[in-house]
């Protein structure tokens, strides 16, 4: 409901309706000063006013399901419609059906330009126009002359009444109408004082059906209910207290069920003591009654998982009871039941990505895999011995992760290198050069043997132990992953100190001292090369498109030719470029401080709701885009992203096909299972884990999951990656969490006051079919990718780490350990659960965090995979510290 409140004012013009509040979820008044709108707060009631509005209505006119078309029909229907002891003179009838029908003037919305342009009209004005003062010729109209005149000339005069033009063209430019829901309905509230009445007259009227009432509302709507209270002189107060009493209740969504459905007046009557049972009276004198609640910032938001700890908590072993993690008892039976759930759905899955919002995901998350494949190839490159390396993780994530965005059950899932991965490819090399084994062929064995397994597993719908994940488990594992992110990025960045190395000991009075000079081994003259070093030379016509000339003539030898002709740099500030390490530090932070921010700007203050919501989903690009125009501008070397732009393996030495038997003995196929099932164990946790995540109940996705699918998937990729030597992949967390959030959904349109709700995610096939896409001709593409700087990326990836960690409830207990109580936020938790038992929770969380990045840093990380399984044996082990009430507000987690 709209709701609008009229007040019956005077001005020179005689009296007249003026709009004085208004109401969709929360009060919106008109201030003092009678040319802005306040801010959407929660109405403060007096006590009294509601007791008196109790007594308007048991004694009042009431018409439930009136028959009328128009507001003249309603108000002739109310006057006759009076109790006996309540019925008006004839006269008295005609004066006030005349005041009801005075055409109300609306408080207008002004925009910023509407108010620079009054400024710059009259900027000289002494004082803001009060209500008292003329607002419009509307105001003048020969028909509120006529108020005061008698009845029947003035019966006459409002029977021909119809809504000016001027006040039906404010309706359709009034910019408010965008903040009302779409299928609302108008609610009049009009109160007032008249000279003429001996008592009051009270009225509540609801129609059958709703009727457009002319420029009755602010906003052209279909008019639902009608209350009126006019009454004596000197009660002004008490009736405008009454008319936002009545307001607020029906704001109330109880109340509103009870007006929609009320049969008699009794029943109105028991909604509003209802209410008043849930009413919490503030006492005088503790308070300002003057101070305006704000709405609560957490309105219709999607949060960290508390919502799903204050519903259901029976069942707390099994907290899952969804459709896809039921088993159905035979082979494959579960993977076919996701076969038949995703394929209605797989038409709109590209149809739904017809929007805007799509184009920024694919950049954002294109861009994210991007560094993610060049990082993690890099390291793969370091552990193998450049057997894999950056070619191979860019053609692996592109033909991987478009396969499976293809085929699976859930194609918001983003396929990627992972550190877990990495760490055992680390192990599996070293272990083949230990033993003299043939490293490709012997992880050939390996994924042929994991695929088997995943099949397996997928048969006999291992995928129901999912149910067992709870938050303790995901949240290890989420923390986990976005600490590797975090820990990377500034690994990276500080690698850079060495590369580009700062000089500590620099001294501004010193700077004659420092030199760069390129040392040939044999004696010559001296030449100064490019930018200042000199050079020391045998025979300059030696030098490449050099001849005996004057030292001048040789300024231009770089560093590049001194060092291919044998030479070597020796002085005091060749090491030296501090420069390039300062700006690539300050790219990378302002690179992640933009991100952070432009995402946080769809709440701002500032700028209308479109430009927010554009500038929210466009964050990462903007913020990419604004770091390298700042780098081009500079123009200093930094790190530049670097993509391969042939496509051969590598290592020259193996080719694209690795065959299964020649290096290895025989006997290394069977024993390969053995690592597998390792393996199998890590692909299993990573893969499923992160679908659990995606999959929360919170993100509100419609089209269901596919965890056998999304296995399947996985597992018969294997085969063809160790068949090719390319990188392992499997579910990245981070990256996958980055998509869901870049294609959030929100209302459209929401109550002043009141966040946009969320709606959802939006779901789609073809994101991440484009990222993939993307990265496959990216090898095309390196002319423009090579002026993006790796600080810039770095930043990106420090954002995507920060954001998954702060997205989970683990983080939030951290900051509780670090905080005095009475500073503490009101969480549900807290409520229901000892401090002492949720710190308890949270260091025992922290521990096992502790321990899995020990294994996985150490050479003991070969264990990796069994701790992650572990995590959930801990759990259950929980079961015997925790009551299952504490476990239940701690720990349930319902997707």
């Amino acid at each position: 409901l709209f709701i609008q409140l009229n007040q019956l004012l005077s001005s020179p013009a005689g009296l007249e309706w003026r709009e004085m509040a208004r109401w969709i979820k929360f009060e919106e008044k008109v201030e003092d000063g009678g040319e802005r709108w306040s801010a959407p707060h929660i109405p403060a009631l007096p006590l009294h006013s509601l007791f008196q509005l109790r007594t308007c209505l048991q004694k009042g006119t009431m018409l439930l399901d009136l028959d009328a078309l128009s507001f003249k029909e309603i108000i002739d229907k109310a006057l006759s419609g009076q109790p006996e002891e309540a019925e008006l003179q004839p006269d008295m009838r005609e004066r006030l059906a005349a005041l009801l029908l005075c055409q109300p003037q609306h408080q207008p919305t002004k925009s910023l330009l509407q108010l620079l342009a009054e400024l710059s009209l009259s900027p000289c004005r002494g004082k803001a126009k009060s209500w008292s003062e003329p607002r419009s010729q509307l105001s003048e109209t020969p028909l509120k002359e006529q108020v005061r005149q008698d009845g029947a000339e003035l019966r006459a005069a409002v029977a021909s009444w119809l809504p000016s033009t001027a006040s039906l063209s404010f309706q359709l430019r009034n910019r408010f109408k965008k903040k009302v829901p779409r299928g609302a309905e108008a609610a009049h509230v009009a109160v007032g004082e008249a000279e003429f009445l001996e008592k009051p007259f009270t009225a509540f009227i609801r129609l059958k059906r709703g009727v457009v009432l002319g420029s009755l509302a602010e906003v052209a709507l279909p008019s639902r209910f009608v209350f009126i209270l006019l009454g004596p002189q000197d009660k002004v107060k008490a009736y405008h207290e009454v008319g936002r009493a009545m307001a607020t209740l029906l704001t109330d969504e109880l109340f509103q069920r009870v007006a929609w459905q009320a049969e008699h007046r009794e029943d109105l009557i028991a909604g509003m003591e209802a209410f008043l049972d849930e009413l919490i009276v503030l006492p005088p004198g503790k308070w300002d009654p003057n101070a305006r609640i704000p709405p609560p910032s957490y309105w219709q938001s999607c949060g960290n998982g508390d919502m799903a700890a204050a519903g259901d908590r029976a069942g707390l072993g099994h907290p899952r009871s969804r459709e896809e993690l039921e088993r159905t008892g035979r082979l494959f039976g579960g993977l076919l039941q996701d076969i038949r759930r995703k394929a209605p759905w797989y038409g709109s899955d590209f149809s739904d990505a017809l929007h805007p919002q799509c184009l920024s995901a694919v950049l954002y998350i294109y861009l994210a895999t991007v560094t993610n494949a060049i990082t993690f190839g890099g390291m793969l490159g370091d552990a193998t011995a450049n057997t894999q390396g950056v070619l191979e993780s860019f053609l692996g994530t592109a033909f991987a992760g478009f396969i499976f965005c293809l085929f699976s059950g859930q194609p918001l899932t983003i396929l990627s290198s992972t550190g877990p991965v990495l760490v055992f490819e680390r192990l599996l090399f070293s272990f083949s050069q230990d033993h003299s084994l043939d490293y490709l062929e012997f992880r050939l064995w390996i994924g042929l043997w994991v695929a088997f397994f995943g099949v397996v597993l997928v048969a006999t719908e291992a995928s129901h132990l999912v149910r067992y994940f709870t938050r303790f488990t995901e949240e290890g594992f989420c923390a986990l992953i976005s600490l590797i992110f975090i820990y990377d990025s500034l690994k990276k960045m500080l690698s850079l100190a060495d590369t580009f190395p700062v000089n500590w000991q620099y001294r501004l009075e010193n700077v004659t001292s420092y030199s760069c000079i390129c040392n040939l081994s044999s004696p010559g003259g001296w030449v100064r090369g490019q930018g200042g070093p000199e050079v020391a030379v045998h025979d300059p016509s030696s030098l490449p498109g050099l001849s005996p000339q004057p030292p001048t003539a040789l300024a231009g030898l770089s560093k590049t030719q001194c060092l291919s002709e044998g030479g070597h740099l020796l002085g005091t500030s060749c090491q030296y470029v501090p420069d390039v390490t300062l700006i690539s530090f300050m790219l990378f932070g302002g690179t992640f401080l933009s991100c952070t921010t432009l995402k946080r700007f769809r709440s701002s203050r500032y700028f209308p709701a479109a430009v927010r919501k554009l500038v929210s989903d466009f964050a990462i690009i903007l913020a990419i885009l604004a770091s390298c125009t700042v780098d081009a501008t500079l123009g200093l070397e930094t790190p530049k992203l670097l993509v391969p732009s042939e496509l051969k393996p590598t290592n020259p030495a193996r080719g694209w096909i690795i065959l299964p038997f020649g290096a290895n003995p025989w006997w290394v196929c069977l024993a390969s299972a053995v690592p597998a099932v390792l393996v199998t164990i890590l692909i299993f946790m990573d893969q499923q884990i992160t679908a659990v995540i995606l999959n929360r109940r919170e993100y509100k996705l419609q089209k269901g999951a596919g965890f056998h699918l999304d296995l399947l998937c996985v597992s018969l990729l294997m085969v063809v990656t160790s068949a090719t030597g390319l990188p392992w992949y499997v579910s990245a967390t981070v990256i996958s969490l980055a998509h869901m959030e870049s294609l959030r959904k929100e209302s459209a349109t929401s109550a002043p006051g009141e966040h946009p709700e969320f709606l959802g995610i939006r779901e789609q096939r073809l994101t991440g079919l484009a990222v993939f896409i993307l990265m496959g001709v990216s090898i095309f593409m390196a002319p423009v990718l090579k002026h993006i700087p790796m600080p810039v990326l770095y930043g990106v990836f420090l954002h995507m780490g920060v954001a998954a960690l702060n997205s989970i409830q683990l983080t939030d207990r951290v900051r509780l350990l670090l905080m005095p109580a009475k500073h503490q936020p009101d969480i549900a938790y807290l409520r229901h659960v000892p401090l002492r038992r949720v710190h308890l929770f949270t260091v025992i969380q922290l521990l096992c965090l502790a321990l899995l990045w020990v294994l996985k840093s150490t050479v003991a990380a070969i264990i990796f995979p069994v701790m992650l399984l572990a995590l959930v044996g801990i759990r259950k082990g929980l079961e015997r510290i925790f009551s299952l009430h504490d476990l239940s507000w701690l720990d349930s987690l319902l997707p």
